[in-house]
């Protein structure tokens, strides 16, 4: 039995295509890393607030990602208003429970789900939030309650880091 050596056309093959590999590795690398988010980006992904200085029925507007959240810090009566309220006569049935982490703090997107105007705070029909653009209220747990508006104000991904902060993001 004789064995097959390698001929050096066989070599200079196998050694071509391992350079045309690692050459297209070295391409796409950078097309591939341009797709990341930039560093601006990464640091609007999430944002710390100080809630120390917030007193009860205050609310309070940060920007988050060029939007304004709302975050306010309710009464126990705000609280029972929002807990009474009979889930199955809202236009987007959610109940209060499901907005909040704490009763204490209602944290949500200020964006009206209508059109995307900034509600303002403490007007309306449901002492909550109204949209003066058309008129959509929204009840003390962001929740619709009148108007073209179809959804509730949205409730973003944020956690309590300890009794006086909060994640947002």
């Amino acid at each position: 039995m004789s064995e097959k050596k390698p001929k050096r056309r066989e070599f200079l093959f196998t050694a071509t295509y391992a350079i045309g590999v690692v050459g297209a590795g070295v391409v796409a690398w950078p097309l591939i890393d341009q797709m990341n988010p930039d560093a601006s980006v990464k640091a609007l992904a999430s944002t710390e607030v100080d809630l120390s200085s917030v007193k009860p029925g205050n609310t309070i507007t940060i920007m988050w990602r060029g939007k304004p959240v709302f975050i306010r810090r309710r009464t126990p009566d705000e609280i029972a208003e929002a807990r009474a309220v009979n889930v199955k006569e809202l236009i987007d049935p959610e109940s209060d429970e499901e907005r909040v982490k704490n009763p204490e703090w209602l944290v949500m997107i200020g964006v009206c789900t209508h059109l995307g105007c900034v509600p303002l705070n403490d007007k309306g029909d449901y002492n909550g939030w109204f949209c003066p653009c058309h008129g959509s209220h929204y009840d003390i747990s962001g929740r619709i309650r009148k108007g073209p508006a179809p959804t509730n104000m949205e409730i973003p991904k944020y956690e309590f880091v300890n009794a006086n902060t909060i994640k947002i993001g």
